[in-house]
């Protein structure tokens, strides 16, 4: 399988910085973007307003015409999970049989709960689905700064194609055939790196902190059990590597927007001006772990601080207050 030609859609930061990462692999990348005054940014100052002092590079064509963007090898989704299905729909009136099309998102999709390949399997049936995670940030990609992450398809071969075309020496793409596994440990992350940022903020200490990430990591493999995940993936660059990564550091818009609630913030007012996946995950994940009899602690508290259904001083105490049993 040959990918040569790749289309980036969405010229936020962190689509900006795959469209950088793709040219240096050598491929032709072209990068569209929804946003008028966003594209003639990008296309007349050749920068991301969401990077400054990155230089995109020449060769990367930008266009806001989704049936030029569609003519690809391969099309990295890199919009935010609850827009991810009325964008395919669009795209999937141009796309040819058999492309690959690669979601970026990491989250899961309110009301239907469904995974974001799920959602590029109904939307577009004629593709091939495909998911990109792992711990990595739009600047460190952007800036060429050695980051390693998971894609995953069903048919390893694809799998392995796009990881090939993607390596661009600084960024390194692993594949694997274990797509669920994938997705689960981006969207469950997002939800506990909340959890980490709310006992930063309220000041509880690195104790605290990693009995937090490590407690949530086991929610995070039970819950991957109960949807097929493999346990190998769990301990992976998507699972346990993004996890660290996101609870470790205010760049992470989850990990700070925790912080904020932890510092007395109400929730609107945290999240406000951030893309924190894991606000619209949390009562998602809450709701799904209910229906496989999931036990999931640390998820269930943020969800309800963040429904304000239950005060933080309340959520940890409650956490304090589980039964004593053995490790697992």
């Amino acid at each position: 399988m040959t990918i040569q030609r790749i289309t980036v859609l969405g010229g936020g930061a962190w689509g900006t910085a795959l469209a950088q990462t793709c040219a240096r692999a050598g491929r032709d990348v072209t990068l569209w973007e929804f946003d008028a005054g966003n594209a003639d940014h990008l296309a007349s100052r050749r920068e991301s307003r969401f990077l400054p002092g990155v230089k995109l590079d020449d060769g990367i064509k930008i266009t806001r015409a989704l049936g030029e963007a569609s003519r690809a090898d391969a099309i990295l989704l890199v919009v935010p999970a609850q827009a991810m299905r009325s964008v395919l729909t669009s795209l999937a009136q141009t796309i040819k049989p058999g492309t690959p099309l690669i979601a970026c998102a990491k989250g899961i999709e309110h009301g239907t709960h469904k995974f974001m390949t799920e959602i590029v399997g109904e939307c577009a049936p004629s593709a091939v689905p495909a998911i990109l995670s792992g711990p990595s940030f739009a600047a460190d990609v952007a800036r060429g700064l050695p980051t390693a992450v998971t894609i995953a398809a069903s048919d390893a071969t694809v799998a392995e194609a796009l990881a090939q075309a993607m390596n661009s020496g600084t960024l390194r793409p692993y594949h694997s055939d274990d797509v669920r596994g994938v997705e689960i440990g981006g969207a469950v992350k997002n939800v506990l790196a909340i959890a980490s940022g709310i006992v930063t903020g309220r000041g509880l200490g690195a104790s605290a902190s990693a009995a937090l990430t490590t407690r949530g990591f086991a929610e995070m493999v039970r819950f991957g059990k109960a949807f097929g995940a493999r346990t190998e993936t769990m301990m992976g660059l998507s699972g346990l590597g993004d996890l660290i990564l996101t609870c470790s550091t205010p760049q992470s818009r989850n990990y700070s927007c925790g912080m904020a609630l932890g510092k007395g913030e109400k929730p609107d007012s945290a999240a406000h001006g951030k893309l924190a996946e894991g606000v619209f995950t949390a009562p998602v994940l809450l709701e799904m772990a209910r229906d496989r009899n999931v036990d999931m602690p640390i998820s269930t508290a943020v969800a309800a601080v963040l429904a304000e259904t239950m005060s933080i001083d309340d959520a940890i105490g409650s956490l304090l207050a589980r039964p004593i049993k053995a490790e697992g």
